[in-house]
């Protein structure tokens, strides 16, 4: 088997530099529309209102689909290797942030 059809296939990625430091995010807002979903991805500190989003992935519905299976697959191995992700509960129902949204103290 020569070069070519041992990589024929696979699909090579490109990570430069000034994307391969990620941006941490802990909060996501989802929206969608008939042919698409976006994510943006923010960070909130506390006892600060305002979030700032720090990227923005923009989704055809079918991907989206594939990008929940494979966290669903992803978040199971984690969970066999190192115990359950907990999620505490918090005031208010549905909200997601990481930590309570109410106002900050100094």
């Amino acid at each position: 088997m020569n070069e070519n059809n041992k990589n024929q296939g696979q699909l090579q990625l490109e990570l430069p530099q000034d994307v391969a430091q990620g941006e941490y995010a802990n909060f996501a807002v989802i929206t969608h529309s008939s042919s698409d979903f976006i994510v943006d991805f923010a960070r909130v500190l506390p006892g600060v209102p305002k979030a700032t989003v720090k990227s923005r992935v923009i989704l055809a519905p079918e991907h989206a689909k594939r990008l929940l299976g494979a966290l669903q697959e992803n978040i199971m191995r984690y969970e066999r290797a190192f115990g359950p992700i907990k999620i505490p509960e918090q005031k208010g129902g549905g909200a997601i942030a990481p930590f309570d949204l109410g106002k900050g103290q100094a």
